[in-house]
């Protein structure tokens, strides 16, 4: 996994770790970092106007088709974190970087990428190129 590129489209949310996304390690469970991921990039899309609502209005689905993780350090009861997203790629397709951190110490715990391509609602259809309104949105156009 590649260095995280920050961009002009970013999102930080803070967040304390709670007790129910403990695994009987007593750490966070590995798939609840999706979740986190999930948080901060509906954080993103609500700061650039195109959210999931946003995204059926304007007649596309946008699913993720792909995500990496790597852990580096677990995250425990307590523990404050800051997750933060970037989107680095948006024309044909919307790929997410996230760095999740140690909120006081800045100590890297995971990091990941998620890529979303646009579906057309009534065709069902992929589309190769994003559409229009991402780059609207983004400011492009």
């Amino acid at each position: 996994m590649r260095k995280i590129k920050e961009s002009r489209w970013f999102a930080e949310v803070d967040m304390e770790v709670q007790f129910f996304d403990l695994d009987p390690m007593e750490i966070v469970w590995h798939g609840n970092y999706v979740k986190y991921l999930e948080v901060v990039r509906c954080a993103l899309l609500d700061k650039i106007g195109y959210n999931y609502p946003q995204m059926k209005q304007s007649g596309y689905a946008w699913p993720v088709v792909d995500m990496h993780l790597r852990y580096v350090a677990p995250a425990t009861f307590g523990q404050k974190i800051r997750l933060r997203a970037d989107i680095v790629e948006w024309e044909n397709c919307l790929k997410i970087d996230y760095l999740i951190t140690d909120a006081a110490s800045g100590k890297r715990l995971n990091r990941a990428t998620t890529t979303m391509v646009a579906v057309d609602i009534a065709s069902n259809e992929m589309c190769y190129v994003s559409p229009p309104v991402l780059m609207e949105k983004l400011g492009l156009q």
